[in-house]
């Protein structure tokens, strides 16, 4: 076949051009506008009535040196490290289980999966009534078996993984079904031959299960570290950031700051740091992961 000539090769990249020019479209109007946008408006005094003057890096310095946002950092930080491991683990472990070609399994993974589609409303409405503490699930059955109920959501040390386990119950669908379509791609004749060798489970477990679905792993991690770090409507629902802003994350204090202090300058500048925050967490990850495969 001859090849194309110079004018009908520029035309067919036009052509192939125009199929892509929807997604840039959509992917500069969401994405690329509204960060450079918030990345001018941090170095701004602005409110919800407009621009007062440029203070270039005004704004981070002033959130730096105060003591809530510094607590926000930490809470988000101490909210991801309590969910992400867990919702990797967890969903390996329920994507093992429910990796079978029966009819309980399949509706097991419908009744797991079910909890992601509600809105985080009906799932902090469900656990506020799990953690009452005069009549809620958890103190009725403290106080059955003898014990004395406890206040989760007004304690500090408590409120945090209260809320992680709300998290943790409403989310688990999504890394389960992805470790489900990664399993189920593993061909069978590894595990005829392990079976063969008379390889017990862990061995099987270690030694092809983990390595086979390393990539899903890692993009289970990815993703869960970049969803919980946006952690929002969970601690605005069940405790308004309390008590003594033990629950209070980056998303609620830029939300706080931003529409309630209408300190829109301040409030871009904690997006931006959130931003930062999300991008380091995910790259180092993303860097981990490549050099355990490199090896």
């Amino acid at each position: 076949m001859a090849s194309l000539t110079p004018r009908r090769r520029r035309a067919t990249d036009w052509t192939n051009a125009l199929f892509v020019l929807p997604y840039l479209i959509v992917f500069v109007a969401m994405i690329v506008v509204p960060l450079a946008w918030g990345m001018w408006l941090s170095t701004t005094k602005s409110d919800l009535f407009g621009t007062e003057g440029f203070v270039g890096l005004t704004n981070f310095v002033r959130l730096f040196g105060d003591p809530i946002f510094l607590q926000t950092v930490w809470n988000t930080f101490y909210f991801v490290l309590l969910t992400v491991p867990l919702l990797a683990v967890l969903g390996l472990a329920l994507a093992l289980v429910l990796n079978r070609q029966a009819r309980w399994a399949a509706v097991l993974r419908t009744i797991f999966f079910a909890s992601t589609v509600l809105s985080v409303t009906v799932v902090t409405l469900v656990w506020r009534l799990v953690f009452l503490p005069d009549s809620g699930l958890l103190s009725v059955v403290t106080r059955a078996l003898g014990g004395t109920p406890i206040a989760f959501l007004n304690d500090e040390t408590l409120a945090m993984p209260a809320i992680a386990i709300t998290t943790i119950w409403w989310c688990i669908g999504l890394p389960m079904v992805l470790f489900l379509a990664a399993l189920q791609q593993v061909p069978r004749a590894l595990y005829e031959a392990a079976a063969l060798d008379n390889a017990s489970r862990w061995r099987t477990l270690t030694r092809i299960t983990l390595p086979a679905i390393r990539r899903t792993f890692a993009l289970v991690i990815i993703i869960e570290v970049i969803l919980q770090f946006q952690l929002f409507g969970q601690p605005q629902l069940m405790t308004l950031g309390g008590p003594n802003n033990a629950t209070r994350p980056i998303v609620l204090f830029i939300y706080e700051t931003g529409w309630r202090q209408w300190e829109l300058g301040y409030a871009s500048a904690a997006a931006q740091v959130l931003f930062a925050m999300i991008l380091i967490a995910a790259m180092v990850q993303y860097w981990l992961s490549s050099r355990r495969e490199a090896r």
